[in-house]
């Protein structure tokens, strides 16, 4: 577990949630610093031999425009269970969008027998490049999956799996959890909504989240066996919870994921979860983080597969 020291947020008046100027000012301060072009759309153009492609949406937050990509596993049959994995959805969590590409590249060919799978790798381009949470509006994605929300990203997710609702048996969300959530993320949130930040411990390690409406143990137990031979798997603090989260099992707390407006939510399926995996811990590499994503994506799928309803 890892503490961080609060520190006053630069932007606004505590107390006061933020406006127009303050949502300015912040994104002023946001730098790109990497790019969605080069890593992750030509990654997956490159896949476009194997895989079909498919734009599902466009954002624009000027200067910037992005193109929004799905790739499906072919051929599609109409008597298989759907399947999806997401990444990005946090562009700040760089092993959920490569973690995505990297189970596209290695794995994917291996389900089109069993079940028609999508992969969004990386939901929010804009983020992903400045290595933030929010989008370009301050607003954050996975707090967005719901009709009307405020959220282009998550608008333009929702009408990709919309025509398909009902066919989902699985979706795997690919996040992470970073020393910047506590050092950066959370108290920008505080300051954003006028509230005050209460510091949090860092969870050192992988887990899930499970959907407290619709929680399926078994699921979360087959991924959490299977990263743990990649990495280590986060421990209970002293309260026995992780991000405040009662555990229900090693490595997995529970969410109520469609109120919260959570990407997780968003197909219906029987199985879903939320990976969270630690990049910044001195007992995983960023190779071992991509590869806890594929495992937990390969295991969840699997125990899927093999229990269909």
């Amino acid at each position: 577990m890892t503490t961080h020291a609060a520190t006053p947020y630069p932007i606004g008046t505590p107390g006061v949630p933020w406006g127009d100027a303050e949502r300015a000012q912040w994104r002023s301060r946001q730098v790109q610093r990497r790019s969605y072009e080069d890593d992750v759309q030509r990654a997956i153009e490159r896949l476009a031999a194997r895989f079909d492609v498919e734009e599902y949406g466009r954002l624009d937050y000027p200067p910037d425009h992005y193109r929004l990509f799905a790739v499906r596993t072919r051929p599609w049959r109409e008597d298989l269970p759907v399947a999806l994995v997401t990444g990005g959805v946090h562009g700040y969590e760089t092993s959920g969008v490569h973690g995505a590409l990297q189970f596209l590249d290695r794995h994917a060919a291996d389900y089109p027998a069993r079940c028609n799978l999508i992969v969004a790798p990386c939901v929010s381009p804009w983020a992903y490049e400045r290595i933030h949470r929010w989008n370009a509006n301050a607003v954050d994605p996975n707090r967005s999956f719901r009709e009307g929300g405020p959220a282009e990203e998550s608008a333009a997710l929702l009408r990709l799996v919309a025509p398909l609702r009902g066919r989902f048996l699985v979706h795997i969300d690919l996040h992470e959890t970073t020393d910047t959530d506590e050092t950066e993320f959370r108290p920008a949130l505080a300051a954003r909504d006028g509230k005050a930040f209460e510091p949090d411990l860092i969870p050192d390690g992988f887990y899930l989240v499970d959907d407290s409406e619709n929680p399926q143990p078994a699921f979360q137990q087959a991924m959490i066996d299977a990263v743990a031979k990649v990495t280590h798997i986060a421990p209970a603090d002293a309260k026995g919870q992780i991000i405040g989260s009662d555990v229900v099992a090693p490595g997995v707390i529970r969410y109520a994921l469609r109120p919260l407006g959570l990407c997780a939510s968003i197909t219906g399926a029987r199985y879903t979860t939320t990976t969270e995996v630690y990049p910044d811990s001195p007992r995983a590499t960023p190779q071992q983080c991509n590869a806890a994503q594929v495992a937990a994506a390969c295991a969840g799928l699997d125990f899927a597969l093999a229990h269909r309803p």
